[in-house]
């Protein structure tokens, strides 16, 4: 449903007319370095900016290219040939994509990357950018991807433009060190651009050139069977990391509003913004952090200032796109540099080695997979090696849990009957949920810490909320161990869903029994030993695993 709150119309003008002008330089620096043109640039942020604050979840956002998104883009380009069309395709299929996340729900399993691998692959795409943008600062344009780029570093080195390469450090310089006083009136990457082109008039140095004015024309679909794949992978990747970087902005704008955003609907936005863009031959958006920072600051709350924001660069888009023109190449790849600067996660490569360095070490892999291989691969391996990480442990914690067998009972009856029963009976007792994790050793475990001659084995799970199949086969493994040594398993303080996985896995050993408290299971071993049932306390009711 779509709702548009004026409530505070005058801030959300103000916060959308000043991240318009922060998005102008950014919009035309990466529709150079996707290869598609600064116009495309800039077709993208009108596109995305508007769809996506219009449908989107979280009302202070920004949305516009990004970085990661024309990492991506820029190696499609140098794939595809450079055919626009099929990479304008590509574009309005990862909105799809997006739109399809939103509608299945993946915005709540996407928050769930571990940050050591957010961390990396940002990094990555920070240094992807920096790399990218070295041989046009040196007066050269270098091929495209990152080791082509690096590939050219000796021939660029070679012959250096000094021209160019003071013009494109100078308007770094000026993009940092831009006095925050005036910053209020004019940001400091529009500074810089307007500074630098000021200045390259004196120049001789490679300009944009003819930049066609206008509404853009509408791009149809292109489907090639030659290359389908190629552009249904690049969609894919797109759409992904589209999805992070918004919610990931996203979480920057609730802690900045003190609001909770809607990441399934943010999805939706997103992907309706990049099939607008795609149609209209703009390149892939996302949630754009700076941009949605400033917006806040200067007043932005709902989500009327992200589509003033878009209004605000069609309408330069339409009057002053010939001045853009005189725009030197080394003036945005510039700024473009302060963008892969800004985007590097400089914070936890300076401390990461002080926490665990596992976490570092995934960080530094995810790194390097992103810029010498491709981002795709480092978030799934990343993400993979985390979760193994995390699953082993939480199973050493499990195991730990199980290696502590209660020598006293904290009922002052069950201590009772421990003690008559002395080294006739073993018990285990779990804790936490039982997953795969455990289940390898679990059987050990047991088989390892079992009383010598004891003729009872009790395993109370009454602190295991959950299992897992893989847990519940550890323990038939460890009734068969029991059986085989002539002992009896007695299982109790399963829950009904634990007793329903123990069911289902444990059919080899029916007549196990199953009490509600160890109290009633240490009782029945009692009664066995002594050789009388009477008073034995009742089986729990259906509960035969």
């Amino acid at each position: 449903m779509v709702k548009i709150n004026f409530s505070n119309l005058r801030g959300d003008l103000t916060g959308g007319l000043t991240a318009g002008i922060v998005a102008l330089p950014l919009a035309l620096a990466l529709g150079v370095a996707s290869g598609l043109g600064p116009m495309a640039g800039l077709y993208g942020a009108i596109a995305v900016g508007f769809f996506a604050a219009l449908f989107g979840g979280t009302p202070a956002q920004i949305s516009g290219p990004t970085g990661p998104m024309v990492v991506v883009l820029a190696g499609l380009f140098a794939s595809l040939s450079g055919d626009a069309s099929l990479i304008f395709t590509a574009v309005m299929l990862a909105g799809i994509f997006q739109i399809a996340f939103g509608l299945f729900g993946v915005g709540q399993y996407i928050r769930l990357v571990p940050y050591p691998v957010i961390s990396g692959f940002m990094s990555g795409i920070g240094a992807i950018i920096i790399i990218l943008q070295i041989g046009r600062l040196l007066g050269h344009e270098p091929p495209g991807g990152t080791i082509g780029a690096l590939s050219y570093l000796p021939t660029a080195l070679a012959d250096i433009n000094f021209s160019t390469l003071a013009l494109g450090l100078g308007t770094l310089v000026i993009a940092y060190k831009w006095p925050a006083s005036l910053g209020k009136y004019v940001p400091g990457a529009l500074a810089a651009l307007i500074i630098g082109t000021l200045v390259s008039l004196a120049l001789s140095v490679p300009v944009l050139g003819n930049i066609p004015t206008g509404l853009p024309s509408l791009q149809l679909p292109v489907f090639d069977q030659s290359k389908i794949w190629v552009v249904i992978e690049a969609a894919f990747i797109l759409a992904l990391l589209g999805a992070i970087d918004s919610l990931l902005t996203s979480l920057v704008a609730d802690n900045m509003t003190r609001t909770r955003h809607d990441s399934n609907k943010e999805l939706i936005g997103q992907g309706i913004g990049n099939t607008f863009a795609g149609l209209i031959g703009g390149i892939a958006g996302a949630g754009a952090t700076m941009r949605t920072v400033v917006n806040i600051r200067s007043g932005g709350k709902y989500n009327v200032s992200g589509m003033v924001h878009a209004l605000v660069l069609l309408a330069i888009v339409l009057g002053l796109s010939p001045l853009a023109a005189k725009i030197p190449h080394a003036v945005l790849a510039g700024i473009l540099v302060k963008v892969g600067l800004d985007i590097i996660d400089w914070g936890y490569l300076k401390r990461g080695h002080k926490g665990p360095r596992w976490d570092f070490g995934l960080m530094a892999l995810v790194l390097l997979l992103t810029v010498f291989v491709d981002l795709i691969t480092a978030v799934g391996v990343g993400v993979v090696l985390g979760a193994l990480a995390y699953v082993r442990q939480v199973a050493q914690l499990q195991i730990e849990e199980l290696q502590k067998i209660p020598q006293d009972l904290n009922d002052p009856k069950e201590n009772g009957l421990l003690e008559e029963l002395k080294d006739k009976v073993s018990i285990f007792s779990f804790g936490g949920p039982l997953s795969f994790g455990a289940a390898a050793d679990l059987g050990h475990r047991v088989r390892e810490r079992v009383q010598p001659g004891s003729k009872f084995t009790i395993l109370d799970f009454s602190r295991v909320p959950l299992m897992d199949v893989s847990a519940a086969m550890a323990v038939d493994t460890v009734t068969s161990d029991a059986l085989a040594a002539g002992r009896q398993l007695i299982i109790c303080g399963a829950n009904e869903n634990l007793n329903k996985v123990l069911e289902g896995v444990n059919e080899a050993h029916p007549g196990i029994p199953n009490f509600e408290t160890l109290h009633d299971a240490l009782l029945y071993a009692k009664k066995k030993v002594g050789g009388s049932n009477d008073g034995e306390p009742s089986l729990q009711a259906a509960t035969q695993s």
